[in-house]
């Protein structure tokens, strides 16, 4: 039997401010708002001492303007010496924008983690996991490794490929012929998928957003840590190879009863054998060495075509 080996990562968005600006609808209220400062100013030094206890490095995926509003708290992240990623500016939805502005944000952000970290960041995560048809090209041309956006594997890294296309249902249309046909999968690319997972996500069950009906913010936490147990103890058995994306945020997992119900998680975790704590940028590193590119024998040309090496 071969060894296991479970990669667990940790994902903290720190969306703060700006998830209450471009995704949860707390843009006019004041009180909203103080939540997202909350976030930064109390969850993100929570988050950090609770890493620093258990040593772990995480992968910090932080908007820009969380690092514009919050400089002491982001730079705290950097010093720990964790994972910075990208993340948009003000956590907007990127379907809604034009590409135009979707590079736009893409480029200011990069050149602000180049600023804070003194390096390009290696991967992404689209706001609200909402990547666009355009996005996989921009985040391809930039030289991103990987992103951390798509949710076609739930523990399984895969090559992303560029959008898939489907044809919506017309009731109006003379015949529904019109819309029976098949989804069109996209061109495989060398950009890493490192799955995301709305069940691996505290935000869902623990936050409360007023202008969401799928809030709930009062669940049970002992629900969420089985859940998540569930959900690890099938990966481990199935596979022995695999990636436990876990993602967080400090408006959630900086609440007390969400930071104990973690700790208890990451030390039920540990009692396995084969589990390493690592961030993103190492899982993209070391699914790329155990399964190469199967187009490594074309060289891509940044136009989501290849051509054959010279």
């Amino acid at each position: 039997m071969a060894p296991k080996r479970a990669l667990v990562t940790i994902g903290a968005d720190l969306d703060c401010v700006s998830g209450w600006l471009g995704s949860y609808g707390g843009q006019d209220s004041p009180n909203d708002i103080s939540r997202g400062v909350f976030a930064a100013e109390v969850g993100v030094p929570r988050l950090l001492k609770m890493l620093k206890r258990y040593d772990i490095k995480a992968s910090f995926f932080i908007p820009g303007h969380t690092i514009d509003s919050f400089p002491e708290e982001v730079a705290a992240v950097v010093k720990d010496g964790h994972e910075i990623g990208l993340h948009g500016y003000s956590h907007e939805n990127p379907v809604a924008m034009t590409p135009s502005q979707q590079r736009e944000i893409l480029d200011h952000t990069y050149d602000q983690i180049v600023k804070l970290t003194g390096k390009p960041p290696v991967g992404g995560v689209a706001p609200w996991w909402e990547a666009s048809a355009e996005g996989i090209q921009l985040l391809l041309d930039k030289g991103i490794s990987y992103d951390h956006s798509n949710q076609s594997h739930d523990c399984m890294p895969f090559y992303t490929r560029i959008e898939d296309t489907w044809t919506k249902i017309d009731y109006s249309a003379k015949s529904a012929k019109e819309w029976m046909k098949p989804l069109v999968k996209g061109e495989l690319t060398p950009l890493v998928t490192i799955p995301a997972n709305w069940y691996l996500d505290d935000l869902p069950p623990h936050m409360f957003i007023k202008a969401s009906h799928s809030s709930h913010g009062y669940v049970d936490v002992r629900t969420t840590i089985d859940l998540w147990k569930r959900h690890f103890t099938y990966f481990y058995r199935e596979h022995d190879w695999f990636v436990f994306p876990l993602t967080i945020h400090p408006d959630v997992s900086g609440r007390p009863h969400v930071l104990l119900a973690l700790e208890e998680f990451i030390e039920w975790i540990q009692t396995h054998e084969g589990v390493e704590f690592v961030t993103m940028a190492a899982v993209d590193s070391e699914f790329r060495e155990k399964f190469p590119y199967p187009g490594e024998q074309a060289k891509y040309v940044g136009t989501g075509k290849y051509s054959e090496k010279q």
